[in-house]
């Protein structure tokens, strides 16, 4: 058996590892990421949200990233014929609404080609990248975790480190290990989905490089360009609702449901037989312990709804190199940089989760009502476009105020939310005066 060293060992490849891999190296440590996959490999979730790219400015990828010739988003159509779940039947969420200081555009994306770029950023900035790279242990010492086996090329290998940080995915390596995972029972859906050529964006009764979400009784249906002429199309629903019929005829039923996604299809093929991905939305309650953390969708998965899934990934794993970092460099401080994280994983989650739960619900218009309350209708949009924008650290965000304060859409055990937005935390005392001059407009207005 082959034996190694590093300073932090990175179990999985994909955004939220890379991103973690990347930033250690760029602090100058030693760190061994490990993939099992060869890459590129396909992977479901291709839409990316606009704080995204104020997190690879923070990074230094953003030049990158818009080099690589991604569909531009600028913003996301939300249809919904029952005028159950959203506002007035179709909602666009224009980025360009959510003030000075953001980004107001992102981008749709192939992920087996973007999360190939991550890697080969993190190697370039000196991490050692392994593919084909199987975990088959996790090692200890008492309580604390010490490095990891694994098996790669018909080759046991050993490498012990400081510290190892879980980006396996739905995999959940630490999680399964000591039987962290809980399910979401209310938000457990199943997607099936396809992709399809010979887009002719001409037929797109909305903005060109939109995502689409369209709702119906049964779930809802996604709509995502990847380039000019390809289209990623999948629709989301329960369980039983699957298992009362095939994937084929629900997946054809309930595309057909939504008019405005059709009518975008007009003339394509499809490229890819039906693909199904299953056990959406679960969590940990412990996303850290002794010589590890978990970073993305390791700790939590929440539906796709929203789009926020790459996001909330890559923000925790920078956050998880920042705090590995601090820890290497003052051993002393480890239970307290932890906690914090902790705190910081299950913030971003908890309201991201709950924007979702709003949806599922049909709350949102409720939310929204009561959000107005304590600001004018001209903020609250801006504060709806940022939350869906990724805005999900942010204390003085009036919407994700009003859905916090609903018990029954908690997620985690109780505790300590961790403000202040890690994307622009310039922009954290402009948003607490902007919303008191609202609070104090809306006043003077009541007299």
């Amino acid at each position: 058996m082959e034996k190694h060293t590093a300073d932090v060992v990175v179990i999985g490849g994909g955004p939220a590892g890379a991103v973690s891999a990347l930033v250690l190296a760029q602090q100058g440590h030693s760190v061994v990421l490990l993939e099992k996959d060869e890459f590129p490999r396909f992977h479901i979730g291709e839409s990316l949200l606009p704080y995204m790219m104020g997190l690879f400015d923070q990074i230094g990828l953003r030049k990158t990233v818009e080099a690589q010739g991604y569909v531009p988003k600028f913003g996301g159509e939300f249809i919904d014929p029952t005028e159950k779940k959203f506002f007035e039947g179709v909602f666009r969420a224009d980025f360009t609404k959510q003030g000075d200081g953001r980004h107001p555009s992102a981008f749709q994306v192939e992920r087996a080609k973007f999360d190939k770029m991550l890697t080969e950023q993190a190697a370039e900035a000196g991490a050692q990248v392994l593919f084909g790279a199987n975990v088959t242990e996790l090692l200890m010492d008492g309580d604390r975790m010490t490095g990891v086996r694994y098996q790669r090329e018909g080759r046991d290998h050993e490498v012990r480190s400081a510290y190892v940080i879980d980006a396996s995915g739905r995999a959940g390596r630490i999680a399964n290990r000591f039987g962290l995972r809980k399910t979401l029972e209310k938000l457990r859906m199943v997607a099936v989905f396809r992709h399809y050529e010979g887009l002719d964006e001409s037929h797109n009764p909305g903005v060109e490089g939109d995502i689409q979400v369209g709702a119906h009784d049964d779930g809802w249906v996604w709509a995502i360009p990847l380039s000019k002429d390809a289209i990623s199309v999948g629709t989301v629903m329960p369980r039983d609702v699957l298992r009362a019929t095939t994937q084929e005829k629900a997946f054809e039923e309930f595309v057909a449901r939504i008019p405005r996604i059709t009518a975008r299809l007009t003339g394509t093929r499809p490229t890819t037989d039906l693909k199904v991905e299953t056990d959406y939305c679960y969590h940990s309650d412990t996303v850290t312990g002794p010589g590890w953390l978990m970073v993305g969708d390791a700790g939590c998965f929440g539906d796709p709804m929203f789009s926020g899934g790459v996001l909330v990934a890559t923000t925790t794993a920078f956050r998880a190199a920042e705090t590995v970092g601090a820890a290497l460099a003052d051993p002393t401080a480890e239970d307290h940089l932890f906690e914090k994280y902790s705190n910081f994983f299950k913030t971003g989650y908890d309201t991201y989760i709950r924007l979702i739960h709003a949806y599922y619900d049909g709350e949102l218009v409720s939310v929204a009502a009561d959000a107005a309350r304590s600001t004018d209708r001209d903020t609250l949009e801006k504060y709806l476009v940022r939350l869906i924008g990724g805005d999900f650290w942010s204390e003085h965000n009036s919407v994700a105020q009003e859905m916090r304060r609903r018990q029954e859409w908690d997620t985690f055990e109780p505790f300590k939310r961790v403000f202040g937005c890690p994307v622009y935390p310039e922009l954290d005392e402009a948003d607490r005066k902007e919303r008191s001059e609202a609070r104090v407009r809306r006043a003077t207005a009541g007299k």
